[in-house]
């Protein structure tokens, strides 16, 4: 474990058994000045098979100080060397981990939010889905910047127009190397905007940047609407995929979402 105090937050880096290897979780807890957080997980972008700890540090820091919440950052396996259901399982047993925890770090095991941007966005939701299927932890809040959400790569009209397909082709390597067998592409877990089963999912705020992705954002929201999840959607002009994750706006309205939801009854 490494412990360092920096502006107010105590950063620590505890590493815990994951689905296939030790992962590395980092904790951002604020000073609490007597009150009790809310726990909220975090998990990074660079589509499944990349992005770092340090990479989610604007976010996580932002997220701990201004909800205030304690936040755990998920450092999860990443593909080709660990495909799903990996990542999702690491997701899983680190919100076990923080509940587990949270009495010992004056947090409430019973305020939980989730949130991620990119391929953490696709993360959070489908953590969520885990969550509510095994019924032993209730979230209560997830925030999705950006999401990856459709394997199939199918939504939007953007993907034929030729200045797309550089970005394209990423996302469908890394599609492939996250999801190898085409049968997993249609998972649930893997693949929310084509899930049959959103209703109870806890409530949801989705941002979107100026992309082909915003399509598929929306067409989700509007899922997980008519599955009765009470659901918001942010749209950002002028701002990238990459960008959102920190970007000040978007961050603000992350925070506003996770306050509202997450608040001590």
């Amino acid at each position: 474990m490494v412990s360092t105090l920096d502006l107010g937050l105590c950063i620590e880096d505890v590493h815990i058994t994951g689905h296939a290897q030790l992962i590395t979780l980092r904790s951002y807890r604020p000073a609490s000045k007597g009150a009790t957080l809310p726990v909220v997980l975090y998990f990074h972008g660079g589509g499944f098979c990349g992005g770092t700890l340090e990479g989610a540090d604007i976010a996580a820091r932002h997220i701990a100080h201004a909800t205030p919440a304690w936040v755990v950052s998920v450092g999860y396996s990443l593909a080709p060397q660990f495909p799903f259901p990996v990542a999702p399982e690491d997701g899983y047993r680190a919100l076990q981990w923080a509940v587990s925890q949270a009495r010992g770090q004056r947090a409430d095991p019973q305020r939980i939010g989730i949130a991620g941007h990119d391929a953490g966005g696709n993360l959070a939701t489908c953590v969520s889905a885990i969550a509510r299927d095994r019924a032993e932890i209730t979230i209560s809040a997830q925030g999705l910047l950006a999401p990856l959400l459709d394997p199939s790569m199918t939504r939007g009209a953007d993907h034929r127009k030729p200045a797309t397909p550089p970005d394209l082709f990423e996302r469908a390597r890394c599609y492939r190397n996250y999801l190898p067998n085409a049968a997993q592409r249609l998972h649930p877990y893997a693949a929310p905007v084509d899930s049959r089963r959103l209703a109870g999912l806890p409530p949801a705020l989705i941002a979107s940047a100026h992309d082909a992705l915003r399509e598929e954002a929306e067409t989700y929201a509007d899922a997980l609407t008519r599955a009765g999840v009470v659901t918001e959607v942010r749209h950002y002009e002028g701002t990238s995929r990459d960008a959102l994750a920190s970007h000040a706006e978007a961050l603000a309205d992350l925070v506003a979402f996770l306050r509202a939801r997450l608040k001590q009854a």
